[in-house]
């Protein structure tokens, strides 16, 4: 068997089958519904119950903003491993074929450690954040791979479509299944259980089954496209990813357009990242219930599931680069105004106001990218792409909890401080749209398309 080289691209490393799978309806669905598989961790636990449980059960007793605190510097922890780890799992992946290989380790990963959400006591916070950042590791690593397969299953010219459907189905997903728990724990002796505490808890249970059944269909419908050589585990391969990953990095530099980009995505989804998993705890802070805190939730994910779709027409329509402008403007209002709500009412309405463009923008920022970059190094470029937004998700939560520390220890009270933390988000849509203004996305393709001819030719 033939030890996996790092050998240039070429046209004959695409067979046929990939090419009849492009813009395979059936293929472009089993691609989507991983969307809807592990979106149901981002929702019922990322920026639903976890949050919550973690500060009435698991850090029972400990001062808001302190909870706050170690909520931050957990999802930190969690980015700044998974942004080490992406860049070069995706240059070993692209040069082995084996992106579904690794997705189906880090989605185990994820899985197994959701479901052990299930056994963790009261007042056992350390366990809590070690086992959920080890969850955190397995749904953000998994998208590497998951992502980069978007050009195995769509053709340059279907994938803001594409991308948005990904989106949307995880939105609709990730809320059926936290619809359901959360009427279990509103009513938890309709469903068997004797307190709420037992309903969240199942929860987890439920979110771990649920990924698991609909990631089923990437793995058996989707084929990835095969490279020289074959996957050799080992260290070998490690150093010959390692490698791989400094000499793209260097690529990357030079690829003004694609850099560009990257820079201006860390810095407008790191507030977008932030919103999503802070959102919750930022509530709680400055003296939301509960309940209305997981309606503004469910309304996010039923108005997101169209609103994705919507938002992938419109980059049709007016392009991908104007409708992601759209959302960072949406977006910048929300962490001012956020900053000043006091009733029930209005946290509704900015409910509504990010689950219109949340989708939007992630989705429009995914094919932007899957755009601009070699479809050849798709993993490879993949890997960069998450690496910068788990940098970005340590950036934004450190920033919200240094910030509310701060403040309070100037002698503000817990409600001025938690509402000063949610604004100094803002700083990140102001600078990530700005750098975003000077990207073009047909001279970034056009550069990176040249630069590989000229080095494949030489």
């Amino acid at each position: 068997m033939p030890k996996a080289t790092l050998t240039p691209y070429s046209p004959q490393l695409t067979n046929h089958s990939m090419k009849t799978q492009l813009d395979s309806p059936k293929a472009i669905i089993a691609w989507s519904m991983y969307d809807w598989a592990n979106s149901a961790f981002a929702t019922t636990i990322m920026a639903g119950f976890f949050p919550i449980f973690f500060k009435g059960f698991w850090s029972d007793g400990a001062d808001p903003v302190v909870t706050t605190a170690r909520l931050g510097f957990a999802h930190s922890l969690a980015g700044i491993t998974v942004a080490l780890m992406a860049p070069i799992l995706g240059a070993i992946a692209d040069q082995g074929s084996v992106k579904k290989r690794f997705l189906a380790f880090f989605a185990l990963l994820g899985i197994t450690m959701t479901a052990s959400l299930f056994f963790i006591e009261k007042g056992h916070w350390q366990l809590a954040v070690i086992t959920y950042v080890l969850a955190a590791i397995g749904f953000t690593a998994g998208n590497v791979f998951y992502d980069s397969l978007i050009t195995a299953v769509a053709s340059p010219k279907r994938m803001h479509r594409v991308s948005s459907l990904g989106f949307s189905l995880g939105y609709l997903g990730g809320g059926l299944l936290f619809a359901l728990n959360v009427w279990t724990t509103l009513s938890p002796a309709t469903f068997g259980f004797t307190s709420d505490v037992e309903a969240v808890r199942f929860a987890f249970l439920s979110v771990a089954i649920w990924w698991a059944l609909f990631s089923l269909p990437i793995f058996f419908v989707v084929r990835e496209p095969q490279s020289e050589g074959s996957f050799t585990p080992g260290l070998q391969f490690v150093k010959m990813g390692f490698k791989q990953f400094i000499d793209t990095f260097h690529e990357i530099r030079r690829l003004k357009g694609i850099f560009l980009f990257l820079a201006a995505y860390w810095l407008y989804i790191d507030g977008v990242d932030t919103i999503v998993v802070m959102a919750v705890n930022y509530g709680q802070s400055i003296g939301f219930e509960t309940k209305d805190l997981i309606t503004a939730l469910l309304m996010v994910q039923f108005i997101g599931f169209p609103a994705a779709i919507g938002f992938g027409l419109l980059g049709d329509r007016i392009g991908a680069r104007n409708a992601i402008f759209i959302a960072i403007g949406v977006y910048l209002f929300i962490s001012i105004w956020g900053a000043f709500m006091n009733h029930k009412n209005e946290f509704y309405v900015l409910a509504g106001c990010i689950g219109l463009v949340q989708g939007g923008i992630q989705a429009l920022s995914r094919s932007f990218y899957a755009r601009i970059i070699p479809i050849e190094k798709s993993a490879e470029f993949f890997g960069f792409y998450n690496m910068v937004g788990k940098f970005a998700a340590v950036i934004g939560p450190v920033l919200i909890g240094f910030t509310a520390v701060a403040v309070k220890s100037m002698g503000y009270s817990q409600d001025i401080a938690s509402r000063a933390s949610l604004s100094s988000v803002a700083i990140l849509f102001v600078l990530g749209g700005a750098l975003f203004y000077f990207v073009n996305e047909e001279k970034a393709r056009t550069e990176a398309k040249n630069h590989y001819a000229e080095k494949n030719n030489k």
